[in-house]
C-alpha cells in the first residue's frame, strides 16, 4: 500500500497521507511525491482545488521520518537529510504560494514536517483532536518547516513559549496563534469534503464552520509574555525558577537542548524583525543543516525515539550556551545555502 494516495476526485486533487502506523510521518518519497503532485495540478484546468488529509484516526501527521534521518546520520551521511531538508522546505514554500486553493484537514498530531504540509495552505481546518505543536527541541532540532516564521506571528511572546516547549495546541490555540483558520467538528468533515469535490469552491469552508472552542492559553498570556520576552535562554530559565508556573515549564525544558532553545529563540526573534517565510526557511536551513553535524540532533533523536531512555547527553547546561555559539549556527552556509527557487513554482 503506498504511503500517500493521490488522485483526483470531482476538481479536486486530493492527497492523503497514508502511514497510520508511523502517525503519517513524512519520508523523503512522499515529499517528492507532494511535489510532483502539484506541479501536475498547477496547469492542469480539471484541477481547481487541492486537499490535503490524513488517514487513521491518531494524526494528520506527528512529522517528518526522523529515524530515516538518524540511520544515515549515524552512518556518517548527513548529505541524506540535508537533501530531505531543502526539498522539505521547497515544498512549503510552494504550497505558500501556490495558484490554487490548498486546503488542509488537520486531526490528531500535528507536528513539525505535518505543520509544514498544511499550515501553509490557504485553508487550514482544524477539529476536536486536532493538537498542533513544533516540539523540535525535545530532539536538539529547532522549528523549521517554516515554523520560526508562524511562531513569531502569534500574540506576544507565545511564539518563544509554543517554540520552547513544544506545547500541544487545541483547535482554539491553534486558531489564535495563527496555526489554523477554521474549526469544522469532524462529524462534518464528510460533508465539506464532498462539497468541495462538487464545487471546487473553497470559500465553502465557511459554511461548515463553527466559533472554535476557547483558547487555553490567552488565560496566562501576561505570564507567557513576562517570561518569554527574555533576551536569552539563561534569563528565561531563571525568570521561570520564581514561580510556581514556571517551575512547571521548567521541568519540561531541563530535558531539551539547550542549545536548540538558544538557537530558536534567535530564529524566532530574527522572523519577528525580518518577516517573510522563504527567508525564515533559509535561516531554519542552516540551523538543521549544522544540527545533524555539530549540535544535539542525532543524540536527541537517540535518547527520544531509538533508545527511549529519555536521557539525552547535551552539549550545553541551560545556563551554558554562549551567543557565539548560536551566531555559529546560523551563520551563511556559502555554496551549501537553501536555494528556495530552484525547480517550476
Amino acid at each position: 500500500m503506498s504511503d500517500i494516495v493521490i488522485r483526483v476526485e470531482g476538481r479536486v486533487g486530493r492527497l492523503t497521507l497514508n502511514r497510520p502506523e508511523a502517525l503519517n510521518a513524512l519520508s523523503y518519497e512522499m515529499v517528492r511525491a507532494i511535489e510532483d503532485a502539484l506541479d501536475r495540478w498547477r496547469e492542469d484546468p480539471a484541477v481547481r482545488l487541492v486537499l490535503i488529509d490524513g488517514a487513521g484516526e491518531r494524526a494528520f501527521s506527528a512529522g517528518g521520518d526522523i529515524r530515516q534521518i538518524y540511520r544515515t546520520g549515524r552512518q556518517g551521511d548527513f548529505f541524506f537529510a540535508r537533501r530531505f531538508w531543502a526539498d522539505e522546505y521547497r515544498l512549503n514554500a510552494r504550497i505558500a504560494r501556490y495558484p490554487k486553493p490548498y486546503v488542509a484537514l488537520t486531526h490528531g498530531l500535528v507536528m513539525g514536517g505535518g505543520v509544514g504540509v498544511s499550515v501553509h495552505g490557504s485553508h487550514r481546518v482544524v477539529c476536536e483532536s486536532s493538537r498542533i505543536a513544533m516540539p523540535e527541541c525535545a530532539i536538539g532540532l529547532v522549528p523549521d518547516v517554516g515554523g520560526s516564521a508562524l511562531l513569531a506571528e502569534a500574540p506576544g511572546h507565545l511564539g518563544e513559549f509554543l517554540g520552547l516547549t513544544g506545547h500541544r495546541m487545541g483547535p482554539g490555540d491553534a486558531i489564535r496563534a495563527g496555526f489554523a483558520d477554521h474549526f469544522v467538528p469532524a462529524a462534518r468533515w464528510r460533508a465539506l469534503v464532498a462539497d468541495l469535490q462538487e464545487t471546487a469552491d473553497a470559500d465553502i469552508v465557511d459554511r461548515h464552520a463553527e466559533p472554535p472552542p476557547a483558547a487555553e492559553l490567552a488565560s496566562v498570556q501576561p505570564a507567557i509574555d513576562e517570561v518569554f520576552a527574555a533576551p536569552d535562554l539563561a534569563t528565561l530559565a531563571a525568570r521561570l525558577e520564581v514561580s510556581d508556573w514556571g517551575m512547571q515549564i521548567l521541568k519540561g525544558l531541563v530535558g531539551f537542548s539547550p542549545l536548540a532553545m538558544a538557537v530558536t529563540l534567535e530564529l524566532i526573534r530574527t522572523a519577528r524583525r525580518e518577516p517573510g517565510l522563504e527567508a525564515a526557511l533559509a535561516r531554519e536551513y542552516r540551523a538543521v543543516w549544522r544540527a545533524i553535524s555539530d549540535g544535539d540532533l542525532l543524540e536527541g533523536i537517540r535518547a527520544q525515539v531509538i533508545d527511549k531512555d529519555r536521557a539525552p547527553q547535551w552539549r550545553h547546561a541551560l545556563d551554558g550556551v554562549r551567543r557565539e555559539e548560536v551566531e555559529a549556527m546560523l551563520a551563511p552556509l556559502g555554496a551549501d545555502e537553501l536555494d528556495i527557487a530552484r525547480g517550476p513554482g
